[in-house]
């Protein structure tokens, strides 16, 4: 049984990710239906979306050397400080490349506090409990992320108001961050020079690619599927409504089964579950696209992809932690945060490249080829791991 003092400090760090989740929930359609009113073209309303993944790419490599000089809780902090910030900033000025380069900051910010606590929670968290924690990581994430849509019908209280809600509710968790105890990732290598990253970059992924993968392939997903499955969606003929409960319920499904499929990878090992959970989403997005058609039969289809799939990102996270030694950690949780924002920033375009090039394709088919891919990777690469004591010098 995990004692008082840490189950109070996970507690405010899973808050503190549902409040990040809530906020990045919100800007996503409240944004684009501001745009939208204003007459700006769907293309533009997508790029100005991309400026948190381009922050979160460009700040990756700086990110681990103030972790390690200053501890978690500075870096987690200060990148909950630049999200609030940004989200007073907001009803300033309503422009594109305002609001585009307050996003890209709110990614920065985002990936600071991200990095920040899924490396603290890795790094507490015992074998037995790791596969539960970060699962509560990645539930309470999925519950603020599908909370945040919600302030988007506060608009016709006045623009202002999602943002400055949004941003108090922000400052609030904030607050409890400062009674938590400050901690460090193990001192084991060097972070004077671009040249010491790389070879981390390097060894890091030597050890976890494989990891990598499952998060690459969330990212690919939830921005392609929010991005792409609504035009995919009208052009079969579905309402606007009928499209919104499907969205719904892959997230409902998602996180329904985040928690207990975290404690099954504990009591049944991360690798088996997670060849499970591709296997089952490539068989589920595949069987989707043959019954896209059929409205009931792929609303129960979609949720139970939910169930599984929903978990890849927490899964792989957990994964990459058992095969990463643990002076590695920062590193590997860096890698993991850069292949979602590749597969995030990568899903909508070459989803509606495929869409654009292939009209008679389904969505669906789009997706089941990327996680079937993964899963032919896994299944083909996942033997042993590197034992962590054949580790090289990284100094």
């Amino acid at each position: 049984m995990a004692n008082t003092g840490e189950r109070f400090r996970l507690g405010v760090l899973v808050s503190v990710v549902a409040i990040s989740g809530f906020s990045q929930g919100m800007l996503l359609p409240l944004i684009a239906l501001l745009f939208e009113q204003e007459g700006m073209p769907a293309s533009l309303n997508g790029l100005n979306a991309t400026g948190l993944y381009i922050g979160i790419l460009l700040i990756s490599p700086f990110m681990e050397k103030p972790l390690r000089q200053f501890g978690y809780k500075p870096v987690i902090i200060g990148g909950g400080l630049l999200v609030i910030a940004a989200l007073f900033a907001f009803p300033l000025w309503k422009s594109f490349w305002f609001w585009f380069i307050l996003r890209l900051l709110i990614g920065i910010g985002d990936h600071a506090l991200h990095f920040g606590t899924q490396t603290w929670i890795t790094t507490f968290s015992s074998p037995e409990r790791r596969g539960r924690n970060i699962s509560l990581y990645g539930l309470f994430f999925g519950l603020g992320f599908a909370a945040g849509p919600l302030m988007t019908g506060l608009i016709h209280y006045g623009e202002a108001l999602p943002f400055i809600l949004s941003a108090v509710l922000c400052l609030v968790c904030w607050v409890f961050l400062f009674f938590l105890k400050n901690d460090f990732p193990e001192q084991q290598v060097e972070t004077n020079s671009m040249w010491e990253t790389m070879k981390r970059f390097r060894e890091a992924f030597r050890y976890g690619w494989l990891a990598f993968l499952p998060t690459f392939a969330y990212g690919f997903l939830e921005t392609s599927f929010n991005g792409i499955y609504p035009i995919y969606g009208v052009r079969t003929g579905l309402s606007v409504q009928e499209i919104s409960i499907i969205l719904m319920s892959f997230a409902i499904g998602g996180i329904v089964f985040q928690f207990p499929l975290g404690m099954m990878s504990d009591k049944y090992g991360r690798k088996r579950i997670l060849s499970i959970v591709l296997l089952s989403g490539t068989l589920l997005f595949f069987s989707a696209a043959l019954i896209d058609q059929m409205y009931p039969l792929l609303l129960m289809c979609i949720f139970l992809a939910g169930m599984l799939v929903g978990s890849t990102f927490s899964l792989g996270i957990s994964f990459m932690t058992d095969l990463m030694p643990r002076p590695l950690l920062p590193t590997g949780n860096l890698l993991c945060g850069m292949a979602f924002s590749i597969g995030s920033l990568t899903g909508p375009y070459l989803g509606g490249l495929a869409l654009q090039l292939f009209q008679a394709v389904s969505f669906f088919a789009v997706i089941s080829s990327i996680f079937g891919l993964v899963t032919i990777i896994f299944f083909l690469y996942g033997g042993k791991p590197l034992k962590k004591e054949k580790m090289l010098p990284l100094s």
